[in-house]
């Protein structure tokens, strides 16, 4: 059965912004409601367009994922060289990311961390869940941007791992701070998006060594 949520978010657009590209590698603004890599259903992703846009490349192009919901900032690898040695960058977290969001409800403290192990909840697939026995170590450093009208906060999440889910499930836990990000269908309620976007990536390059910025700002 196809999956009606991959249908109205699929993005008309085959165009994907590069911010950044050199022979090795490239950045690009992954829009909302596009898959980073192929699904069950044939619907387009990251690493169907960068396959067609760089058909010479000998290694996986897709270094990391974002949820199909969130947009903002991927790296591509051109050559396997260059992928086998973002994802070891990526593993050993010295890839400094962060994330801007919008929340529901207003967040007291100006800055702090969330520290809450996460799992897949068995019962209730895609959704995670904390768990203190079985979740695997989770944390998220943050810093209020903005708090708007007395009913939301502008956010910026720098996330110390990367599982799967984790920001949304740091934002809405009652544990975490309690204020769902908006537009989250699993931890919160729907909206036109989900105010989620990655905003800022720095990492060594693979080849020259030197260290790599990349900014690009959300739309909202």
């Amino acid at each position: 059965e196809e999956n009606p949520m991959l249908k109205r978010m699929q993005v008309p657009s085959q165009n994907l912004e590069i911010v950044y590209e050199d022979p090795w590698l490239s950045v690009i603004n992954k829009p909302a409601g596009m898959l980073s890599v192929p699904g069950k259903e044939d619907a387009v992703s990251v690493y169907s367009l960068m396959r067609e846009q760089y058909p010479e490349a000998d290694g996986p192009l897709t270094v990391h994922r974002l949820d199909m919901a969130t947009s903002g900032l991927m790296l591509i690898a051109k050559t396997k060289r260059v992928h086998q040695n973002l994802q070891a960058q990526f593993k050993n977290r010295l890839v400094r990311k962060r994330y801007v969001a919008l929340l529901e409800g207003i967040v007291p403290k100006d800055k702090g961390t969330v520290d809450l192990p996460l799992c897949l909840n068995p019962l209730d697939r895609p959704r995670q869940m904390v768990h203190t026995e079985h979740g695997k170590p989770a944390i998220t450093d943050y810093q209020v941007l903005e708090r708007l009208d007395g009913k939301r906060t502008r956010i910026a999440f720098y996330p110390r791992t990367g599982r799967t889910h984790q920001l949304r499930i740091h934002a809405a836990h009652p544990l975490g701070l309690h204020c769902p990000i908006i537009g989250d269908e699993l931890y919160g309620e729907k909206a036109d998006r989900l105010y989620l976007h990655a905003e800022y990536l720095e990492f060594t390059h693979p080849i020259t060594g030197e260290t790599v910025r990349i900014t690009k700002e959300a739309e909202f």
